[in-house]
């Protein structure tokens, strides 16, 4: 059922007098990059008088974007693999057909991309598992029975090792909420999963024993292959430092990279808005985003190692969506480059 956060309802009663703008904003679940950038930015548009979001979380994604797309809601977050799917009248969005779903999709602009997780190998110290090549006959945790998720760790895994799932190595898959009762109670050897630093999950798996992260390697992450598929739609290049990463996790694990940099690939969310959003009040918003990074980046743990500050994590290539022109404004007046090819 819809309910409104008590945040946004808080939010919306101790609004400033000048806050006329009542907005209409959707997103999933607390507890993730996806609920935290809205949510955030409810709290300070109302502080700064530019708007009232009134925020719905608990949301279908795939539904909340459509739904921005048809003027029907006017915020809401999700993976930046959607609008390419809209476009193409491809998977959930299969009913609305491939001219519709361009049309729908070319109305869907960025104000800010973040993380939803970042791929990579961990497994318990007990399993010996001591690097990729290690997959070769086990049984891995790939994620859920279908979707982006799954997809994308066995594309990594291939990549990486050249082993299929069912050839290679075993996938196991089962919904997000038992993945922590799959991999620490022994039914899978390892996991490849989309995680924050630190996720729910992280937390959980090393409170039962000490864990190992094992980043993509350096040469496979920079070869042709890797490349490639890092600008497929939805996905971007990931690297932080082995200290930022390390300090993400936490003391019960420990990461096995070749250098000081931690390299995954991230799946990309976005908070998305109409094309037909005023311009002056899409600039307000963003920049009300950017000028409270600190505070944004205190209310998690993972809030600092989700890319909040980076633009970049949007890149070119065939997914339809770019910055709405008053998004692509506060950025660039606060020093960020937006690449040509993410502007109207």
């Amino acid at each position: 059922m819809k309910h409104l956060t008590t945040l946004a309802l808080c939010v919306a009663l101790a609004a400033p007098a000048s806050a006329q703008v009542i907005l209409s904003a959707e997103t999933s679940a607390p507890g993730a990059s996806a609920y935290l950038a809205p949510a955030h930015l409810t709290e300070v548009a109302s502080q700064r008088g530019i708007a009232n979001i009134q925020l719905t979380d608990g949301q279908v994604l795939t539904n909340s974007v459509l739904n921005v797309a048809e003027g029907k809601t006017d915020l809401a977050t999700g993976p930046l693999l959607l609008p390419f799917l809209m476009a193409n009248g491809a998977g959930p969005y299969a009913a609305l057909g491939k001219e519709k779903g361009a049309e729908l999709a070319g109305k869907l602009r960025i104000l800010y991309p973040f993380s939803l997780g970042v791929f990579f190998l961990f497994a318990y110290e007990t399993k010996g598992v001591k690097g990729w090549e290690d997959i070769a006959g086990r049984t891995v945790m790939n994620g859920p029975p279908s979707g982006a998720a799954l997809n994308n760790a066995r594309s990594v895994i291939q990549i990486v090792t050249g082993l299929k799932d069912g050839e290679g190595y075993k996938g196991i898959q089962s919904d997000w909420g038992q993945v922590v009762s799959v991999v620490s109670d022994g039914t899978a050897d390892m996991a490849v999963l989309p995680e924050l630093f630190p996720s729910g999950r992280v937390v959980q798996l090393s409170a039962a024993g000490r864990m190992r992260a094992f980043p993509i390697p350096k040469a496979v992450f920079e070869g042709e292959a890797m490349q490639k598929y890092l600008k497929a739609p939805g996905n971007a290049p990931w690297t932080m430092t082995v200290e930022a990463a390390q300090k993400g996790l936490g003391d019960n694990w420990s990461i096995e990279a070749e250098d000081d940099t931690f390299r995954g690939l991230t799946t990309v969310g976005s908070v998305l808005v109409n094309v037909a959003m005023d311009e002056e009040l899409v600039y307000q918003l963003t920049k009300a985003h950017l000028e409270t990074l600190d505070q944004l980046m205190a209310k998690a743990p993972f809030a600092a190692n989700v890319g909040f500050q980076n633009p970049d994590m949007a890149i070119c290539g065939p997914s339809p969506v770019r910055f709405h022109k008053g998004a692509v404004r506060a950025w660039e007046e606060k020093g960020f480059k937006i690449a040509d090819c993410m502007k109207d």
